[in-house]
């Protein structure tokens, strides 16, 4: 058997993006969404939710120690003189770093902060990922694991992914080395995971394919699922009508609408039906 949950980020983000996710989800394109709790859409997001009704989709949240201003006060080594988070070069050069006290208290407190404030919304969250995957990082990753316990979030990613073969042209070196470096974090993170009563799916997708997504590249994926649980990151979206001027404004593209068309398109419903894969939220998400 062959379950893929088709997971959006960055819900939250802005207008544009949350109204691209809901499309996919209403198209029944996408069976769960991480939640960006310290994005400036957040309160439209949570009133989408709650319109949703009886439809059975999972809700996440996506850790954020990068961009935009923290829920946490007073922190002095994760946010800048700003007020903010520095942004993602410099907030994974800072999370790479292992046993600054200082550092990981400040970490511990933004992610008890940023899931109590998803909590105190009312959404069960059914599992934890990181906004450019900061959850794994070696600053971050026990903190996340031990909250995703303390606090019953039954499923955390592990964004690990073998590099396409020669076979898959198209990947530019900076994505294939990204990936290759996330799915080291990864590795290591699943390592803090064992033990902890927090889960994580059979298999990951969706690293090589940021920016990039089209019909045939899904299909090939699709073709290629092994069997068990997978989890495929999506960043499906609108573009919005007037340019944008936030920490996350470069987060709705052309690129974000091309992905959303791909989900939509009748042949990826039908690649779906053809490999026998079956579309399922997190398992034990509630309504």
């Amino acid at each position: 058997m062959r379950l893929l949950i088709l997971n959006a980020d960055d819900l939250g983000a802005d207008e544009a993006r949350n109204a691209g996710i809901f499309e996919a989800i209403r198209a029944g394109s996408v069976t769960s969404a991480s939640i960006l709790v310290n994005g400036p859409a957040l309160r439209g997001a949570l009133e989408e939710i709650r319109s949703l009704g009886g439809e059975k989709i999972s809700w996440g949240i996506h850790l954020n120690l990068s961009e935009g201003a923290p829920l946490s006060p007073g922190l002095r080594v994760l946010a800048g003189k700003d007020g903010c988070f520095p942004g993602k070069v410099r907030a994974h050069r800072m999370l790479m770093m292992r046993g600054d006290a200082e550092l990981e208290e400040e970490v511990r407190r933004e992610v008890e902060a940023q899931i109590q404030a998803l909590r105190g919304a009312g959404i069960p969250v059914s599992h934890l990922d990181g906004h450019q995957h900061v959850h794994v990082f070696p600053a971050v990753v026990r903190a996340a694991v031990r909250a995703a316990g303390e606090h019953a979030i039954p499923w955390f990613r592990i964004p690990e992914e073998a590099r396409p073969g020669p076979e898959a042209r198209g990947i530019p070196e900076s994505l294939a080395a990204e990936g290759e470096n996330f799915s080291a974090l990864a590795r290591q993170a699943r390592i803090a995971l064992a033990g902890s009563g927090v889960r994580a799916t059979d298999h990951f997708r969706g690293l090589y394919l940021k920016g990039r997504m089209n019909r045939t590249l899904v299909r090939e994926l699709l073709k290629g699922l092994p069997p068990g649980l997978t989890e495929f990151m999506v960043h499906p979206g609108r573009k919005p009508a007037v340019p944008l001027s936030t920490p996350f404004s470069s987060f709705s593209t052309a690129d974000r609408e091309r992905e959303l068309e791909t989900l939509l398109s009748a042949e990826f419903r039908g690649a779906l039906r053809e490999c026998g894969i079956e579309p399922v939220p997190f398992p034990g998400a509630g309504p």
